[in-house]
């Protein structure tokens, strides 16, 4: 059987694609010659080496004769220690040590010795072989537990060449994983912990004074609104930023899929990990460059941390310290909840829906406005400071909110703060609200802005002077609108009043007091 083909996946996006992996052994003049074709990078050139040891180390031998490879379809390219053992499995075949594999789908690095190593996308790869009908998936142990989430797909998770070898000349004496829901799916895992809020989040109840900040990322986590907070150091920006992530809904089953596939792709899942469990909080330094922001790099683009932070939310600290063209590329997935990146190989689209939340410093000493420190920053160098954040990006921002410092009484107050699973239960309400209305506020289209958000007498005169007085554009006109419904789904309210109106309006102030 010189002839023998296995199907293996590449990943590109946070999707996988067929392979069809051909190897054919003929007699020639160089024996042992070993030729791919496909396109292959270098990581699967490099393969050839990495498959005669793993073959030889695991007693299987390896023929004397040429070996061609070919990685179908060839137009697109191959990259990543991923196709080693499909290879490996097609030459075994070729050799004649099994029949076909038409139902088997195989991914894996191999180790000299024939171990098998993790490898990254697991996860997309179950979900190609569910969409070609392909019912077993070979792959490497470590990554069993994501990939045996997709139902429909038989999932083998194996540790080494000569396991799989077994498994494919007496199937009957393995069994696939079970996908095991509690640990899969969110909502399960936090009953089953008995907590009321999703595992490794911080509480707000931790949290002393800042009740206006408190009701300001409320209000974004009801509607999936960006943030701006301002304040001098130490009041207490970060702090509240790593609490939003604990009263933003649970992940939904699907949410929990396409975080999971994006984390997998960039390698962040730890050995043996299933569904990520809670929503993402990434939060870069202002050192990062676009391409660590957005995404990149050289050959098959690679996620960002905008698409890391998808269903989740991107915290950026001292967000004037960003780079001016890092800071501006923020718009398409702000505007999108998408991220299209343009290589010569390739252009692919990664998922970036997230909320932004921001924290800045009013100048650069920190204390411009602070009634107890003295700012030493002139105007010229407070209002270059804060023109690094352009118009158009702030207009995206939905909710500003000062962060002033906290009085010492409020410090040491013993009254109990709302918690974060009060919060949640709030929250929660306010979203079912939206999802049958099929949108977040958020994400309102314009038309639904008109009609969801229709005003009475009162509340066009408070927009129309606060459009007015505040100079404001008519993209946060929008986004006022928008910001009021979040408010009066919080108060179970089927239209918006002028109370609403008002609340949102305060949530723009700082245009005024700041960049105007």
């Amino acid at each position: 059987m010189p002839l023998f083909k296995t199907r293996s996946a590449a990943v590109y996006g946070i999707d996988a694609q067929p392979v069809d992996v051909e190897v054919d052994l003929y007699r020639s003049g160089m024996a042992k010659d070993f030729t791919l074709v496909g396109m292959p990078d270098t990581a699967v050139r490099e393969s050839r080496e990495r498959i005669k040891s793993a073959l030889m180390n695991s007693g299987f031998g390896y023929p004397n004769q040429a070996v061609t490879v070919n990685l179908a379809p060839a137009h697109v390219r191959k990259e990543g220690a991923g196709f080693d053992l499909p290879m490996a499995l097609a030459i075994l075949g070729a050799m004649g040590t099994f029949r076909g594999l038409d139902q088997h789908l195989a991914v894996g690095e191999l180790s000299l010795d024939g171990a098998i190593r993790p490898v990254r996308g697991a996860l997309s790869v179950a979900v190609c072989a569910r969409d070609q009908k392909i019912q077993n998936l070979i792959l490497p142990a470590e990554n069993a537990s994501e990939a045996s989430v997709v139902e429909g797909v038989k999932v083998y998770g194996v540790r080494h060449l000569a396991e799989v070898v077994a498994l494919l000349t007496k199937p009957e004496t393995f069994l696939p994983g079970a996908f095991d829901p509690v640990k899969a799916d969110p909502a399960s895992q936090i009953a089953a912990s008995g907590s009321g809020i999703p595992v490794e989040t911080y509480d707000f109840r931790d949290v002393r004074g800042q009740t206006t900040a408190k009701r300001a990322l409320l209000v974004a986590a009801a509607g999936a609104h960006n943030v701006l907070m301002i304040g001098p150091p130490g009041s207490g920006k970060t702090m509240l930023a790593k609490r939003l992530a604990g009263i933003l809904p649970y992940l939904s089953f699907d949410e929990a899929i396409e975080t999971t596939k994006v984390h997998s792709i960039a390698g962040l899942l730890p050995p043996g990990g299933g569904l990520l469990r809670t929503r993402p909080f990434r939060a870069p330094h202002h050192s990062i460059s676009d391409a660590g922001l957005i995404g990149g790099g050289s050959g098959a683009p690679r996620p960002g941390e905008v698409s890391l932070a998808h269903n989740g939310v991107l915290f950026l600290d001292e967000f004037p310290e960003f780079p001016r063209n890092v800071l501006e590329i923020l718009r398409q997935p702000l505007e999108d909840s998408s991220v299209t990146i343009a290589r010569s190989a390739m252009t692919l689209c990664f998922p970036a829906n997230f909320m932004l939340v921001a924290a800045m410093n009013p100048c650069p000493c920190g204390y411009y406005g602070d009634p107890t420190r003295e700012c030493r920053c002139t105007p010229a160098i407070i209002q270059r400071y804060l023109a690094k954040i352009s118009g158009p990006l702030l207009d995206r921002i939905d909710i500003q909110t000062e962060v002033p410092a906290v009085p010492y009484k409020e410090l040491r107050a013993g009254e109990v703060a709302e918690t974060s699973a009060d919060m949640l239960e709030r929250v929660d309400r306010a979203r079912q609200v939206q999802t049958a209305r099929g949108y977040t506020n958020s994400r309102l289209p314009s038309r639904e802005v008109r009609k969801l958000c229709a005003l009475d007498d009162s509340g066009e005169r408070t927009l129309e002077m606060a459009m007015r007085r505040m100079s404001l554009s008519a993209r946060a006109h929008d986004r006022i609108l928008k910001v009021a419904r979040t408010v009066a789904d919080l108060d179970r309210s089927d239209s918006v009043t002028a109370k609403h109106i008002a609340e949102a309006v305060q949530y723009r102030s700082l245009d005024r007091n700041y960049w105007n």
